[in-house]
């Protein structure tokens, strides 16, 4: 009994996928080389897997540059090749045209080369400058504003701390006057004690103090009788 055909559609699995690639991929060479080698032909084949991976057979001895270019020959067709140094050139002369552009239209704008510009172009570019300007003008005024602002914000901020600190003032002046005259009084205080303890000659090891005023009254002491009764004497 031989085996069921195969449905030719892509193998979703991706271990089975492989699997059948490289068995195919085999009998794939296998069977080219058997054709180039039984009918003398030239061939050239080339793989990319899934994965990138190159995979290719060349008719000996033959190399795969010729068979390619013998296909375009055949086929009258030409697979661009890829200069660099051709491509740097145009990108450079597309700059400096660029740059040229740039520069002329600067001359312009700063009153340079007039000459050569007719009189369409000249409103044009009048025009143009105006609407500059009247932006440069907005914009200046915008921040000349933004200042302004900023300034009566701290203006305001100012005269807020201010006003605190003239009711904190007001609310503390009796404390602070009295704080004052205390520390007014404090000198004539001492000064007043100073006068009434007068001292004599010059200082030594020993203080002598005047007369104790008449206001400070002196006492004496006296001692005692015994009471003999009491100590049955």
């Amino acid at each position: 009994m031989g085996r069921g055909k195969i449905p030719i559609r892509r193998i979703e699995n991706q271990t089975t996928r492989q699997v059948t690639f490289s068995k195919r991929r085999a009998g794939l060479l296998k069977k080219t080389h058997e054709l180039s080698v039984l009918c003398d032909a030239q061939i050239g084949l080339i793989i990319f897997s899934s994965t990138g991976k190159l995979c290719q057979y060349c008719t000996e001895p033959y190399r795969m540059e010729q068979i390619i270019e013998r296909y375009q020959r055949v086929t009258g067709t030409r697979i661009p090749e890829d200069d660099s140094r051709e491509q740097l050139h145009n990108e450079l002369v597309m700059l400096r045209k660029e740059t040229r552009r740039l520069q002329l239209s600067m001359c312009r704008y700063t009153g340079e080369d007039m000459a050569s510009i007719p009189i369409g172009e000249l409103d044009q570019l009048e025009q143009e400058l105006e609407c500059s300007v009247n932006k440069v003008r907005d914009r200046k005024n915008e921040l000349l504003q933004q200042q302004l602002d900023n300034l009566r914000r701290k203006e305001r901020i100012l005269e807020e701390e201010n006003g605190n600190m003239y009711r904190w003032v007001q609310e503390h002046r009796a404390a602070l006057e009295y704080q004052q005259g205390a520390l007014e009084a404090k000198p004539v205080e001492h000064q007043q004690l100073l006068d009434q303890f007068q001292f004599y000659g010059e200082p030594s090891s020993v203080l002598q103090l005047a007369p104790i005023p008449q206001q400070f009254h002196s006492y004496q002491l006296q001692l005692a009788q015994p009471n003999l009764q009491d100590s049955g004497v």
